[in-house]
């Protein structure tokens, strides 16, 4: 980021400095303007559960900053070349089908020829800038809540080597392609201190962002972290994408791990696709966020740690 002009605009309110999940700029008192891109390539073979899951994992960074997307840009890389387009057509009907789940308004888009498809959402938003949630607000005490299980990366890469059975796969896409949309509103109605949503970089590369924006640290119990459960066998196995890896070799100086093993590790360290929110929120409010993430039926709801004052700031993970 050091190399890149920073922002002279005094309305952006959110830019690229804290790493946050989507940039925020004032439009005027009380209404601000939430953007952020993402694509990516498939993670499941059929190509109408791709879209869906595409599309949920770009809305995903204006959910977790409190905002409420409102129209999108497809953004198409395809081969058209080798592929039929009825697979792009499939890929597209899947993506507007969940853009209609979220109340979103697919207005146009760019494609490209490539050799390796991809998909993914230019997303444009609204949200109150007096009630912005961004990943630099986290205080010492605050409880740490996670509203998905831990394993897609994992599974997603035993997909590719022909490794997961059909009921595996029919689980982890609709985890992945399960909109965050719930829990966000459920965080909105407590009032949080921070929130991020976890992808890429698994569940401790985006809380050690989280932490680093915040001046603070944390703890993380691997007994209370939500687990897709076959993702076990397969990191003991050794299917591991290289993406964890890259987190987990990444993450070394900066987690303090208490009788962890590599496995464990690497699970923790799980790159993501469409993953959930993880949640700082005051102890106080804890029992409100929980009853309403259940209400709004998110997937996980598990308080997996808590926000620490360690100076140096690390990632302490104890069983």
């Amino acid at each position: 980021m050091r190399l890149i002009p920073s922002a002279c605009d005094a309305r952006l309110l959110v830019g690229p400095n804290t790493l946050d999940d989507a940039a925020v700029y004032l439009l005027r008192e009380g209404l601000a303007l939430v953007q952020t891109v993402d694509f990516f390539t498939p993670v499941v073979d059929d190509p109408y559960s791709f879209g869906t899951i595409a599309v949920a994992n770009a809305l995903s960074d204006v959910y977790a900053m409190g905002g409420t997307p409102l129209t999108a840009l497809n953004i198409v890389a395809f081969p058209s070349r080798q592929l039929s387009l009825e697979i792009l057509v499939e890929i597209l009907k899947g993506g507007a089908a969940k853009a209609e789940e979220a109340g979103v308004c697919i207005v146009g888009g760019h494609t490209i020829d490539d050799p390796e498809p991809k998909y993914g959402l230019a997303v444009t938003g609204l949200v109150d800038p007096q009630r912005v949630v961004t990943n630099s607000g986290a205080k010492a005490g605050c409880l740490l809540v996670l509203t998905k299980p831990l394993g897609i990366g994992i599974i997603t890469t035993a997909i590719k080597r022909r490794l997961a059975s059909a009921q595996l796969i029919a689980e982890v896409t609709r985890v992945m392609a399960a909109l965050n949309r719930g829990a966000a509103e459920a965080m909105l109605e407590v009032g949080v201190d921070a929130c991020t949503d976890v992808t890429g970089f698994g569940l401790l590369g985006h809380l050690w962002e989280l932490t680093r924006a915040s001046g603070v640290g944390a703890r993380v119990y691997l007994n209370k972290v939500p687990v897709m459960g076959e993702a076990w066998g397969l990191v003991r196995e050794g299917v591991v994408p290289g993406g964890t890896r890259a987190n987990h070799q990444f993450l070394q100086e900066g987690v303090i791990w208490e009788d962890i093993s590599p496995e464990e590790q690497l699970l923790l360290c799980d790159a993501q696709t469409s993953g959930g929110l993880l949640i700082a929120v005051p102890p106080e409010k804890s029992g409100q966020l929980l009853q309403g993430l259940r209400r709004e039926e998110a997937l996980a709801v598990a308080v997996i740690g808590e926000i620490t004052s360690d100076d140096p700031p690390h990632i302490r993970v104890k069983r």
